[in-house]
């Protein structure tokens, strides 16, 4: 049997493509795959971004293999360090993911999509939350999904099991943008790109705070972003030296990470 996760490395740039013909189920012995490449991904100091996509062009990811289930997975099973999906549960995972669309992506495969930082859909994906129809929570959906859309939406979205397009995920802010399905990776590449040629620190820092505060009130999340250790590193590094030497001079800063 093939590899189920593929990985591609172009400098800085991870791919990550989940292959598992038909629908890109994820099992347990997947889960502990995808978790173990981006804790990798995590600690590789020379991979600034990642992209996360399916392979084929009908599935993202259907989410959880049924047919595992089926055979006795259990629902708390070990799926490895990042939990199910290798993302939700990842602990200071604070480098950019951009997530690419390709197709359906419902049930957990809709949870590892939200637990990226930019998704780019292909016009033809589709978006449900169908557990409700198996008599299962969405778990890592339910805890989420209202963080990232209105409150209403995400409920009626969990408890009715129905369906999304792209144009109505757009418009609650579910996806940054829609392209055409043949256009798909290269623009995910070409914002990866842009990314990895920016200032890494910064990023870390910003993934960092939006996690720490996100059940932070307003003023009291100033008190916790100057005592994390990322945004601590940027205001003594030399890269911010740089950048403003570079604006006062209107030259292009050279990012050092440093």
């Amino acid at each position: 049997m093939s590899d189920p996760i593929k990985v591609k490395k172009e400098g800085p740039i991870l791919e990550v493509t989940i292959d598992r013909p038909k629908a890109n189920a994820i099992d347990s012995k997947t889960s502990i795959i995808l978790g173990d490449v981006f804790a990798d991904f995590r600690d590789n100091p020379d991979l600034r971004v990642a992209i996360i996509t399916g392979a084929g062009e009908k599935f993202f990811s259907a989410g959880w293999d049924l047919k595992a289930v089926s055979k006795g997975e259990a629902a708390d099973a070990d799926y490895g360090v990042g939990g199910f999906g290798g993302l939700q549960e990842l602990p200071n995972m604070n480098k950019p993911i951009i997530g690419a669309i390709n197709g359906i992506a419902c049930g957990g495969g809709l949870e590892i999509m939200i637990s990226t930082d930019i998704i780019i859909a292909a016009e033809h994906a589709t978006f449900a939350l169908p557990e409700i129809n198996v008599g299962v929570i969405a778990d890592a959906a339910t805890i989420k999904l209202r963080r990232r859309i209105p409150y209403h939406i995400a409920v009626e979205f969990l408890m009715t099991g129905r369906w999304m397009d792209v144009k109505e995920a757009k418009h609650w802010g579910l996806i940054n943008e829609i392209v055409p399905r043949k256009n798909l990776l290269n623009r995910a590449r070409e914002i990866a790109n842009k990314i990895a040629k920016g200032p890494n620190l910064i990023y870390s820092s910003i993934k960092e705070v939006l996690r720490e505060t996100e059940n932070v009130k307003e003023q009291p999340s100033f008190k916790t972003l100057r005592s994390l250790k990322t945004v601590n590193k940027v205001y003594r590094s030399k890269d911010l030296v740089e950048g403003a030497t570079s604006f006062v001079k209107k030259s292009k800063p050279k990012w050092k990470g440093k």
